[in-house]
């Protein structure tokens, strides 16, 4: 027989079979391959004749199998996402080598459905785990209302055996079962009270649903009787009047102290302040809010923490000028223990930690040094920090407003604050109007101070004269808010058995305006130059041409700033 005549033969033969074959000589190149394999190699048996098993068909064990003279069988092959059983066998006469065979079947389908049917007696297995474990009592039905599944909460509470009910009838073993009217209506029943055997208890019933056909049905009880139910009620009503109480006590300690209700006044103004609060407290973005010393800064961000969906949630305030910077970063962002000498041995938690999904105040942000700059942008964009001394990034949730009486843009030009910093704080900007800007105000806002102080000085309310509101009103309020605050606290001291402020109680800085605009011009805030009223109207005049910053007046005083604080309590200035 001709050598091409064999080849059509094998080739003939091997396309008879359902599954791959591929026949090879000797030396393994390949002679067959059937259309089965071709539809498997995705080649055509002309481009592969002659060529080597293994560079067509990688992995092959076919050479190892005639070199070895013995059939392998039941050989997994993965080839083009499909799985096939290998079959390999050497092809012999006698002892003599004439080839081998390659037979593969895909079993893919097969495969699957085993993967399929491990992974549902896998979830049947915990599913009943599932049932055997949970306190209610649960049955299940088939759409029958055969049982299929009956938990032993379930056979405890009827003094019934689960081997017994299983595959019965539900209505032979729980006669006033309503599953099968329920699966009937294919709408679930909740029974505020129903008879089961000798108890009363509350039971869901609900038809399980599969392309909106009814399947199955469950019965759930959820109390073993109502003595139960009354006394989880009792607990739940327990813990729901221990949890406001300790949520009011959260917000009195850790939340807002003040309110939008604690910004006094109706001018236009403070109108269109009131907006900006209520605006900001919808957003999660961060706040800048600028406005002279004595503004009331503190007091809207507190408004805007209460304002907004964090208002049960911390509130920390963190005096960015009053902390020394060397250990600023670990107040902020905490430390590790043994970060430094004198550091606590566990380690300490920083202000944004403590504010974890509330709000972090930072005040007088103006004063953080340029190296803080940096690790708060660092933190407001990546919402992640480290503790000092440790390598381990920590994420919060925290929503950031910061206040400064400073130029900002000035000092961005001078090179001591960051421009991408700024950007990032003011996405929300809140502008404080300075008193002298809504003195309309100001009759309501003492009043509110002068109510607040004779209540703690156990005093009648006092009328307010004419001629007080006249004298306030025309003041101009280097000190804003803050100093007029002062001014009715010093009334209130005053009053005695008085029954009104008359203009008398106020600062003489109030009764005697001309003072200050008497100081000439040049050297006159050498403090030690002056006395008494010329000392405090120099202060005052120094706080009204810095805009309220303390820092720059007491360098215009030429004094530090410690010592113009003193000068401040000595005359009573805001």
């Amino acid at each position: 027989m001709a050598p091409e005549f064999s080849r059509q033969f094998l080739l003939a033969l091997a396309n008879t079979f359902l599954h791959g074959v591929l026949i090879v000589d000797p030396t393994g190149s390949i002679l067959v391959i059937n259309q089965a394999f071709e539809e498997i190699l995705q080649v055509k048996e002309k481009d592969v004749l002659g060529m080597d098993i293994q560079s067509v068909v990688p992995k092959c064990q076919l050479k190892r199998v005639m070199a070895a003279g013995l059939p392998s069988t039941n050989n997994i092959y993965k080839m083009n996402g499909r799985i096939y059983k290998a079959n390999y066998f050497p092809l012999k006469i006698e002892e003599a080598l004439l080839g081998g065979v390659a037979v593969f079947y895909d079993i893919t389908t097969t495969e699957k459905i085993s993967s399929e049917l491990t992974a549902v007696n896998t979830y049947k297995s915990i599913l009943e785990t599932i049932l055997q474990n949970v306190t209610e009592g649960i049955v299940v039905v088939n759409k029958e209302g055969n049982i299929l599944m009956f938990n032993g909460a379930y056979a405890d509470f009827l003094a019934v055996s689960p081997e017994k009910a299983l595959g019965k009838p539900v209505s032979e073993v729980f006669p006033d079962s309503r599953l099968i009217e329920v699966m009937d209506k294919g709408i679930s029943d909740i029974s505020m009270i129903q008879k089961i055997g000798n108890h009363n208890a509350v039971v869901k019933s609900m038809p399980i649903k599969i392309d909106d056909e009814v399947v199955a049905g469950v019965s759930n009880i959820w109390f073993r009787d109502l003595k139960d139910m009354e006394h989880l009620y009792r607990q739940l009503s327990s813990l729901e009047d221990e949890l406001a109480y300790y949520k009011e006590e959260l917000r009195r300690k850790q939340g807002s102290k003040y309110t939008l209700n604690h910004i006094i006044g109706t001018s236009p103004a403070i109108t269109t302040l009131k907006h900006w609060i209520q605006t900001a407290g919808r957003s999660p973005s961060t706040v800048l809010i600028l406005g002279e010393s004595g503004t009331g800064k503190e007091l809207v961000a507190h408004s805007i923490h209460d304002s907004s969906a964090r208002r049960h949630q911390p509130f920390v305030r963190i005096n960015c000028a009053a902390i020394p910077e060397a250990i600023l970063e670990s107040e902020l962002f905490g430390y590790a223990g043994g970060a430094f000498t004198g550091s606590q041995k566990g380690g300490k938690i920083g202000k944004f930690e403590m504010a974890d999904k509330g709000t972090v105040f930072l005040d007088e942000i103006g004063d953080m040094s340029f190296h803080m700059q940096a690790k708060l942008l660092r933190f407001l964009q990546e919402k992640e920090f480290e503790r000092l001394g440790e390598n381990k990034m920590r994420q919060v949730d925290v929503r950031v407003i910061a206040a400064t009486n400073q130029n900002l843009a000035q000092k961005i030009l001078d090179g001591t604050f960051r421009e991408d910093l700024f950007y990032r704080l003011q996405v929300i900007t809140i502008d404080m109007p300075p008193l002298r800007q809504h003195k309309e105000d100001i009759p309501q806002l003492f009043s509110h101070f002068v109510e607040k102080y004779s209540r703690e000085l156990l005093l009648p309310p006092p009328r307010i004269t004419p001629q007080a509101i006249a004298l306030l009103e025309a003041y101009h309020w280097p000190g804003n808010v803050r100093q007029l605050e002062n001014a009715a606290e010093r009334a209130c001291n005053l009053l005695g058995s008085r029954g009104e402020i008359t203009p008398d109680m106020l600062p003489s800085y109030l009764q005697q305006p001309a003072v200050a605009a008497a100081i000439p011009e040049g050297n006159s805030f050498d403090l030690s130059a002056n006395r008494q009223e010329a000392e405090k109207a120099s202060v005052l005049l120094a706080l009204e041409k810095c805009g309220g910053n303390r820092t720059q007046a007491a360098k215009l005083l030429g004094i530090t700033r410690t010592a113009l604080y003193q000068k401040l309590k000595k005359h009573q200035i805001g």
